[in-house]
């Protein structure tokens, strides 16, 4: 009888360990990141930023940062257009800790569920210090009211 228990036991405790591996690998990950600054007055920064934005995001979001026309209504599909990066859009509304991990990740694996968008996930395109790049070199761009607020939101 004791023996059954221990084997049950054992193999619960496997379970465990293997269950707190795949934590700690979602937690580490989440660590790595929690430190992003963006480097919106790098010379070397912004120069590669334009450079991965002009391949990766100009095509939905414009090569002037303009984004898509209506893109704050939904298509026939339920999707929204690709939204500005200008200071006319919400980028600037967010801090460099959620932009980072929207374009490494998705939208869909930051909330844990479906929704409808048509933003890719970059974390098998892009380098961290790419997606940095790019957000540098976007907010590079803003006024500076803009980079100001984004600096006090990532303050709080």
């Amino acid at each position: 009888m004791f023996k059954g228990i221990k084997h049950i036991s054992f193999i619960v405790v496997i379970f465990l360990f293997l269950g707190m591996g795949i934590y700690y690998t979602q937690f580490s990950t989440s660590e790595i990141v929690t430190n992003v600054s963006l480097k919106p007055n790098d010379a070397l920064t912004i120069k590669l930023g334009g450079s991965v934005y002009a391949k990766n995001c100009a095509s939905c979001h414009g090569a002037n940062l303009e984004g898509q026309i209506n893109w704050r209504q939904r298509d026939s599909n339920g999707y929204l257009p690709a939204p500005p990066h200008d200071e006319s859009g919400h980028t600037w509304h967010h801090s460099d800790q959620y932009l980072f991990l929207m374009t490494k990740y998705g939208i869909e694996e930051m909330i844990g569920k479906r929704y409808p968008n048509n933003m890719p996930a970059y974390k098998d395109v892009l380098t961290d210090d790419e997606i940095i790049a790019v957000l540098s070199y976007i907010k590079s761009t803003w006024p500076e009211q803009i980079k100001q607020q984004h600096n006090t939101l990532n303050s709080r």
